[in-house]
């Protein structure tokens, strides 16, 4: 096996992996867009091109909606498309390779240098860009290994699959529908950013809406009135008393962060008329789940820690709590599976030193994929830190490193004949 590992690693192009990065960041695929589908049909023209087989097709909406454990979205959304490549062989894939296609969007294009998001701007070994951390590097990535498998001639024992999917940045619609779609495998490495960690379990997220009334009146008469702004306050210091309460006696795995479940308030919508006093106040936010806890525990202790805000007008008035958008239930890799040493050791095969093994705070598609009976861990280049900012960048250093150690992930679970 040495000398087909050897073969294959001398058969990535990091220049060529480079240019599919950049022309990845220059389509602005945020989540729900026409420009996600664009890139979803570019990624099954490389997959294809790469001597895979390849299966797009177009998500029922309505289907999957319908079914049990449907995740959420939050973005508006016409279509969808599923596309997943999967080299040949018997049995069902060794390896999964996965990754999402749609980004946030950008925010103020003035807080950009240069002001385009999208331009895939490279400074020495810095490629920034909207999307290029979070997660068309890790796509990148797993572009990569299949390009220097088909360069090299190598032809693997068992099938690799490689899954791109949409909406995971709302939910995690397009993983949920591959999953529907009957593609499986015996373990997954999801190739979302994680700064040269593996990220064997993810807490959860959900999105909140709270509707909070108040009594309007004319702002020169403000004392006829009750404002919904004001009303909000003993609101908001109780979901931060919640937020302290959950993040106590915290698991091992999450040594070094001290919040892993954050709670926060992310819009906030009062009034109508600068000279009346508000009688509508609509907040929206997320919540974070814990490791292994039911997300309807989580639901019930905030809406209980809301209702129970210790003010007159809100007991006369309770506030409405609902739960719109996307619902990331937690999920782990099982203590112990042999992927987390597999993965482990091709790191340090490459790198020199093994890994560190943590947990990250956010909801991602690794709970679909374990949920699924997929065991799965992230493993990817790129800093969170960056994700979802105006400065995000992806260090190209990170990406050449992943990319040798999932070719070795790759030869070492699928084998060679």
């Amino acid at each position: 096996m040495r000398d087909v590992e050897a073969r294959v690693l001398d058969a990535i192009d990091d220049a060529d992996t480079v240019n599919l990065l950049a022309e990845a960041v220059r389509i602005p695929s945020v989540t729900g867009t026409d420009a996600e589908s664009d890139l979803q049909h570019r990624f099954a023209r490389l997959l294809t091109e790469a001597d895979m087989d390849v299966d797009v097709w177009k998500l029922d909406l309505d289907d999957l909606r319908a079914r049990d454990g449907f995740p959420g979205t939050e973005a508006p959304r016409a279509e969808g498309y599923g596309v997943v490549g999967t080299t040949s062989g018997e049995g069902p894939p060794a390896l999964i390779l996965q990754g999402h296609a749609d980004v946030v969007p950008t925010g103020d294009l003035a807080k950009w240098a240069g002001s385009d998001p999208f331009a895939a701007r490279v400074t020495g070994d810095t490629l920034h860009g909207r999307g290029a951390c979070d997660m068309k590097a890790g796509v990148a990535v797993n572009l990569a290994v299949v390009r220097a498998l088909h360069r090299s001639g190598v032809r693997l024992a068992r099938p690799l699959a490689v899954h791109c999917v949409v909406s995971e940045e709302d939910g995690g619609l397009g993983a949920f529908a591959t999953l529907a779609r009957g593609h499986t495998g015996e373990a997954a490495v999801i190739t979302e950013p994680t700064g040269g960690a593996v990220i064997t379990a993810n807490a959860g997220a959900l999105t909140f809406r709270l509707e909070l009334a108040g009594r309007a009146a004319h702002g020169a008469t403000r004392y006829e009135g009750v404002s919904a702004i004001e009303v909000f306050w003993p609101v908001f210091q109780a979901i931060r008393r919640l937020e302290a309460e959950r993040n106590r006696n915290l698991p091992v795995i999450f040594d070094g962060n001290r919040m892993p479940y954050p709670i926060e308030v992310g819009t906030v919508r009062a009034g109508d008329w600068a000279s009346s006093v508000p009688d509508l106040l609509v907040a929206e936010g997320r919540m974070g789940v814990r490791l292994d806890e039911d997300p309807a525990e989580a639901r019930e202790a905030f809406e209980e820690a809301v209702l129970d805000a210790a003010d007159p007008w809100l007991r006369a008035n309770p506030p409405v709590v609902t739960w719109p958008g996307g619902q990331f239930a937690s999920g782990r890799l099982p203590a112990g599976h042999p992927l987390t040493a597999e993965v482990s050791s091709v790191v340090a095969a490459v790198r020199g030193a093994a890994p560190p093994e943590t947990a990250a705070p956010y909801g991602s598609d690794l709970r679909l994929y374990n949920g699924g009976g997929i065991p799965s861990l992230h493993y990817g280049p790129g800093d969170v830190a960056f994700a979802h900012a105006p400065r995000e960048q992806v260090e190209l250093a990170e990406v050449r490193e992943v990319t040798r150690a999932l070719v070795l992930l790759t030869l070492r679970r699928c084998g060679a004949l």
